[in-house]
């Protein structure tokens, strides 16, 4: 029987998946996740009244990083040659707060779901940042995986 978690030998021992015997296809991946705050914290974001400046502009950007990082956070995660990283930070009164959504690109061997989750958490948790003084009581929640096209298990898709 062979070992369900691939990121693990026969012995047991965590190790990285060799792919180079993977064939280079297009991949694609979208991550969500949102940050949970007062109406009055979302109204000063969005009025860009934040004392450490533009909140969704700096978040934006630490995630995007955070993207082109991941293989150097993330043990066992191939360096990747990303082609493509996009943020969405959409405030939303009905939460209270702010929805991140990143979408990641590459032409490689492997996926790059763990790229676009880390680009949505480096998101969320520069978004904390940047107003905790205002409001520690802030969550961070739902990070998932949304979609990931290409390789060999296709397309997934997560329930709404």
């Amino acid at each position: 029987m062979t070992n369900p978690l691939s990121h693990f030998d026969a012995q047991g021992q965590a190790h990285m998946v060799d792919v180079s015997q993977k064939p280079v296809t297009d991949r694609v991946a979208v991550a969500r996740g949102q940050v949970v705050m007062s109406a009055e914290t979302l109204a000063l974001i969005t009025s860009g009244s934040a004392k450490k400046g533009d909140v969704l502009g700096i978040a934006r950007l630490a995630g995007i990083m955070g993207a082109k990082k991941t293989a150097d956070l993330i043990p066992l995660c191939h360096p990747l040659p990303i082609t493509k990283v996009a943020l969405e930070l959409t405030p939303d009164a009905n939460l209270p707060g702010i929805v991140v959504e990143a979408t990641v690109k590459t032409g490689g061997q492997t996926g790059v779901e763990m790229e676009a989750l880390t680009a949505v958490s480096v998101a969320c948790l520069t978004i904390y940042d940047m107003v905790k003084a205002v409001e520690k009581s802030m969550r961070i929640e739902g990070i998932r995986l949304i979609l990931k096209e290409g390789g060999k298990s296709g397309r997934y898709e997560a329930e709404a």
